[in-house]
């Protein structure tokens, strides 16, 4: 019988924890400003954040952190209280860091398709990293995860299809073609999700 090395369940530490989630909504707060300038959409909270956006004077991120707010009543009794405050601390992040993107860069000439698409692959590596460190983004991520552990749902799943309900719901918001790319790059991000983020696939 083949002696197989088992690798050791250890544990991130907080400085990880730390790292990772600032780095995660690096990653989702860049692919929410390609997707902002383009004018297009995704699903999840952010894509109610994106309506309130556009349908008001609030900002991506004020309605983005406003948005999650009732969800953590959720998160702190079904997840407890270290995903919650991770979870918090994210979300405060996005919202912050949407605001500091434009400061520093801007496109004059970004085509609205790639910018649905590509702005969407970016906010799924990010979310990976969030969940691999046992964060979220709130909202349907906190919903999806939860069912992902109660019931072995997977989250990727779930969100896609409670994404493209949200982005169809914005057919009066945006035109057809970009419509599309919207759920096209939605699609996308939870294949993201569901390809990586699965119950058992790793070991911390």
């Amino acid at each position: 019988m083949d002696n197989v090395v088992q690798p050791e369940n250890i544990p991130h530490s907080r400085i990880e924890d730390a790292l990772a989630i600032v780095l995660g909504t690096l990653m989702v707060s860049f692919g929410v400003m390609l997707l902002k300038q383009a004018g297009a959409l995704t699903g999840s909270s952010a894509g109610i954040a994106f309506l309130v956006s556009y349908l008001s004077p609030l900002s991506f991120g004020s309605a983005f952190f406003l948005i999650n707010l009732p969800f953590y009543w959720l998160a702190i009794r079904r997840m407890g209280r270290e995903f919650t405050l991770k979870t918090f601390c994210a979300v405060g992040l996005v919202s912050l860091f949407t605001q500091l993107h434009p400061l520093f860069i801007h496109f004059s000439a970004l085509n609205p398709f790639y910018a649905a698409l590509f702005g969407n692959v970016v906010m799924g590596i990010g979310f990976i990293v969030l969940f691999r460190h046992k964060a979220s983004l709130g909202g349907i991520n906190i919903l999806a995860l939860w069912l992902q552990d109660r019931i072995g749902l997977r989250a990727g799943k779930l969100q896609m299809a409670v994404d493209i309900c949200v982005v169809l719901a914005s057919l009066f918001v945006v035109s057809l073609p970009m419509l599309l790319a919207s759920i096209a790059g939605a699609v996308i991000l939870n294949l993201i999700i569901a390809m990586n983020h699965r119950p058992g696939r790793y070991r911390v």
